[in-house]
């Protein structure tokens, strides 16, 4: 029987091969996530892949890249229920994300903190994209206008250390949940920030 192959056009190799960079990436650290494996993976030669990724650091940035466009739309912001509920339906989100993806994720965590211009770049990007849909919707009943509260300096300054903490008991409960349920970790999660921003104005 004679296999008919499609043709893709390189734009869509292109975006093959990083759907297929970012689905490796779920289950192996970032550093061994190479131009070899990917090109074993997706049946075409080494040299093809140098085509589409000048090097194994473009390569990185690019897959990275995508993984981080692919968490901030998962954790979009649901439009129904209150805001803490929606809060929690995010956070789900993102729980769910570096459960499916933990590998990946504390890799770019780590190579963020290690120094990797490039990769700390998307990592504060993403981050930031996270954090700042707390004050999109904050003139629209979101956090800030059950609270009562301004978007000041101080109040971003304090989201921002929320999220830190967020992301750091997630990635503990990830590699030992001590017990604690989901539920009752995103409800903690959620309900820590009005906390964190109780003295904030």
């Amino acid at each position: 029987m004679t296999v008919t192959r499609t043709r893709m056009s390189p734009d869509g190799r292109r975006e093959q091969l990083l759907d297929l960079g970012v689905r490796l990436l779920s289950c192996c650290a970032l550093d061994d996530l190479s131009i070899d494996l990917l090109a074993e993976e997706a049946g075409i030669s080494r040299g093809l892949m140098y085509h589409y990724f000048g090097s194994k650091r473009e390569f990185h940035r690019a897959v990275v890249r995508r993984a981080a466009d692919d968490l901030i739309a998962v954790t979009a912001p649901v439009a129904e229920g209150e805001p803490l509920e929606r809060l929690v339906r995010s956070l789900e989100a993102y729980v769910d994300y570096v459960v499916a993806n933990r590998e990946g994720y504390i890799s770019l965590v780590k190579a963020a903190a290690a120094g990797d211009e490039d990769l700390r770049e998307i990592y504060e990007e993403a981050r930031a994209a996270l954090t700042d849909r707390i004050f999109d919707v904050a003139q629209d009943d979101g956090i800030l206008d059950v609270l009562r509260l301004a978007d000041t300096p101080a109040v971003r300054l304090m989201v921002r250390g929320w999220s830190a903490m967020c992301e750091e008991v997630v990635l503990g409960w990830v590699r030992d949940d001590r017990g604690v349920a989901k539920d009752d970790l995103l409800a903690m999660l959620a309900a820590a920030l009005p906390g964190v921003l109780a003295g904030a104005s």
